[in-house]
């Protein structure tokens, strides 16, 4: 597999191109460039089958080199690198059927699983250019994939499989089931055979699509297909339950080659759902139409979530985000993706807020993944899922200490912080000696008693810092000690950053 790496940054370039070559000895690098200028005239040259580009780069941008290459016709296959705050650029590649997104820093294991969909991409096409797939079915999913053209040829293949003529107008129903694609997709599949069953001459295939976790109804004969829009929004009325946390969609006027392009607006369009709820059939272009207000939610809610995580009130973090879901849905219209991009912003403000207190561990959160699920999401209910799965993490705070002396002496700890309490106090409140506590803390915690002492002393000054407005040297005064200097410079030391910068930085 050729690939071309494109990233402005010298050393993540470099970094990429050597990780690569040690995935796999079948990964070929065959050049990189550090703008999307060069990027352009390198895929030009070199014609790889796989891109790995970064989004924003000085001169061209990453989104505008893949719209150019685009134009061309000359676009393969893409892995977008981006940070999160880069939200609405990889929503553009998306739109242009980039598939693999990968968040900055990039994880060998992401990097690692979106080479090998990529890889198996294209084994499929190479299958496909081979005569494999004989059935509409499998014809449809080639071209809806971008692995077949629809050229003459192909048309009048179609035409004759499905006893149609060249002219014909197709439509799509889209029923998106989400996290439940996996074990209702088949249950599903069965359903929407019943339902359609029920009106007299009406043709279409069904395409189960895993990657976008839906089902696709590419529909090539009915006797009106506005009525079959209709009929189809009344079905989803009566019967909501049925459909309960999913989504549905509707798309007509499509020609055997506006099918591609028109699925991806349909899938995009289909997010709608989050604002207006899963009873409603999103109809693309109809729902682009739609006046919406501009989507801000108040500060406050940041700054009160902020306040309890670090005061580590979980009742309050899950009033805060309960009162955050809710001013989305307060009378107003918003548009989907402005409400996820308030999402964004506002859980990446509670995982900082909670690695900063040593509430969150960020390696156990796997936020490439997170964004994705935010990013991905086409439901209401996908988003309470994310604050559901942030909370749950918060709530699991401190590790479990399994020894019950530990125990009893973390408890001392949190209690007579502010005192400057010592190992040998604590030792002669438990009626052991200083040696034997120091070593089974060690042992249990994996830290000097010095080092929780210090540690847990930082988190709170943290807490202090964000959460209230004291002045250093009460927060210096809280935590146990009596010089501010000396509180700041053991501050740094720990942080890399003044405690006034600190806060600056974290308020």
């Amino acid at each position: 597999m050729k690939l071309v790496v494109i990233e402005d940054e010298i050393r993540i370039r470099e970094g990429l191109v050597r990780l690569i070559g040690k995935l796999s000895p079948d990964y070929v690098v065959a050049g990189e460039a550090e703008n999307g200028k060069e990027g352009l005239s390198l895929v030009r040259s070199v014609r790889p089958e796989v891109i790995v580009t970064d989004i924003k780069m000085p001169e061209m941008d990453g989104l505008k080199m893949l719209e150019l290459l685009e134009k061309e016709g000359s676009l393969p296959k893409v892995i977008v690198l981006s940070a999160y705050s880069e939200f609405e650029y990889a929503r553009k590649a998306m739109r242009m059927g980039v598939k693999e997104y990968l968040l900055k820093p990039v994880v060998v294991g992401d990097l690692t699983e979106a080479l090998r969909r990529v890889e198996e991409e294209l084994r499929q096409e190479v299958r496909g250019r081979e005569g494999i797939l004989q059935t509409p079915e499998q014809i449809f999913k080639g071209i809806l994939t971008g692995n077949f053209s629809p050229d003459p040829e192909l048309k009048g293949r179609i035409d004759h499989m499905l006893g149609i003529s060249g002219e014909t107008v197709y439509a799509e129903l889209c029923f998106y089931l989400g996290e439940q694609y996996e074990h209702r997709e088949k249950e599903a599949g069965r359903e929407l055979k019943g339902i359609l069953g029920q009106r007299e001459g009406t043709k279409y295939l069904l395409l189960p699509n895993p990657r976008e976790r839906c089902l696709l109804l590419v529909i090539y004969q009915d006797r009106d297909l506005l009525s079959l829009e209709r009929w189809v929004q009344s079905w989803l009325l009566r019967e909501r339950g049925r459909l309960s946390g999913g989504a549905a969609g509707f798309m007509t006027g499509m020609k055997l080659e506006e099918l591609r392009a028109g699925t991806e607006k349909l899938l995009e369009a289909m997010e709608w759902s989050i604002a207006l709820g899963d009873e409603i059939l999103i109809s693309y272009p109809k729902i682009t139409r739609l006046q919406t207000s501009p989507c801000i939610y108040p500060m406050e809610l940041e700054k009160q979530m902020k306040l309890a995580v670090c005061a580590g009130q979980s009742d309050k973090v899950q009033k805060s985000l309960e009162d955050f879901l809710g001013c989305f849905y307060t009378g107003s219209l918003y548009h989907p993706r402005q409400i996820k991009e308030c999402f964004v912003r506002f859980c990446w403000a509670l995982v900082n807020t909670g690695k900063e207190v040593g509430v969150l561990e960020g390696e156990g959160l796997e936020q490439q993944k997170l964004l994705e699920r935010i990013m991905q999401a086409k439901t209401y209910g996908e988003l309470k899922e994310v604050a559901a799965f942030l909370e749950g993490k918060l709530s699991q705070g401190e590790k479990e200490i399994g020894h019950l002396t530990i125990k009893r002496a973390q408890s001392l700890i949190h209690e007579f912080y502010q005192t400057g309490i010592t190992l040998d106090e604590i030792a002669g409140k438990l009626n052991l000696t200083p040696e034997y506590l120091g070593t089974k803390f060690h042992q249990e915690m994996g830290v000097t008693f010095g080092t929780y002492m210090k540690n847990f002393r930082m988190a709170k000054a943290k807490e202090l810092l964000i959460g209230t407005s004291l002045k250093l040297y009460q927060i210096a005064e809280k935590i146990g000690y009596s010089d501010p200097k000396y509180f700041s410079r053991v501050f740094k030391e720990a942080t890399g950053q003044l405690p006034a910068d600190y806060r600056k930085t974290h308020r």
